[in-house]
């Protein structure tokens, strides 16, 4: 399994076609949604079993329940471990989240209460899926519309000493970042400074919406400028991390996407040249 560097997309089912031609789409590997081929057949294990021979891909799961208070779904760990002996991902993530109670899947991503308690509960569950899979967990950092009375501390000091106690990875999404920050009126730059680089796998871009005052993650819109001065920033800390454009919802034409993912290539090799000059 290489290591995986550069610029990549989420697998979606309206571009099966343009990456099982010949003319390769110029991604440098794809992220697939883990439960989308947690199947035991069909066209999407068919489909998937083509491109993944040529192109590195990585796992990205909606249904891990990290902060649920239900025990850890040992069957659904099962499927996800043998899709990842199947797809060889060079990593396997998920989000800081709840999404179910009484084995019922909600399909939210909820959020948690930044607490000493909940702290230990999740860094006790990623040690017991790390342990299953045998890997490191990468976990994703949430977009939030309310925050919890019974908060102890800021998100970033939680996932900082997620990431540290549990040796998990995060796959930082920086427009999540931003919607946060925008809907509790925190300074973003303030979140990522305090993000330790080592610890950051993967890096989502996404477009998101304006509801009633909110920033909503919907992913259904391009990265917005603000969003991309916030991934400029980012650079600045983490140097050059895997980076993808996530678009869930309103899917654009391949080349519309690659466009985009274009322009991160474009502020990564800015950004590179401008911190050699400043050397």
């Amino acid at each position: 399994m290489s290591a995986i560097q550069g610029f990549g997309v989420g697998l979606r089912t309206e571009h099966y076609a343009a990456f099982e031609s010949e003319a390769q789409p110029r991604v440098d590997w794809l992220e697939i949604l883990s439960e989308n081929y947690m199947v035991p057949g069909g066209a999407p294990l068919w489909h998937l079993d083509r491109i993944r021979r040529d192109f590195p891909m990585v796992m990205h799961g909606v249904s891990l329940n990290i902060g649920g208070t239900d025990p850890l779904n040992l069957g659904y760990l099962r499927d996800l471990k043998q899709l990842a002996r199947r797809v060889q991902p060079a990593w396997v993530s998920d989000h800081l989240c709840w999404n179910g109670i009484n084995g019922l899947n909600l399909h939210d991503l909820l959020p948690v209460p930044y607490t000493e308690a909940m702290l230990h509960h999740v860094c006790n569950r990623i040690a017991q899926v790390q342990d299953v899979l045998g890997r490191r967990l990468v976990l994703e950092n949430p977009s939030t519309y309310v925050a919890f009375a019974a908060n102890e501390m800021p998100e970033w000091e939680f996932i900082g000493e997620m990431l540290r106690r549990a040796d998990c990875e995060l796959l930082l999404d920086v427009n999540n970042v931003y919607v946060s920050s925008v809907n509790h009126g925190f300074n973003p730059r303030h979140y990522i400074d305090a993000i330790a680089p080592d610890r950051v796998r993967q890096i989502h871009l996404a477009g998101h919406e304006t509801r009633d005052g909110h920033l909503i993650d919907t992913h259904d819109q391009a990265v917005c400028p603000a969003v991309w001065q916030l991934y400029d920033n980012t650079l600045q800390r983490c140097g050059p991390v895997p980076t993808m454009i996530e678009r869930d919802d309103n899917i654009p034409p391949l080349a519309e996407l690659l466009d985009e993912l274009d322009q991160a290539r474009h502020i990564t090799a800015y950004r590179l040249m401008a911190d050699e000059g400043a050397t």
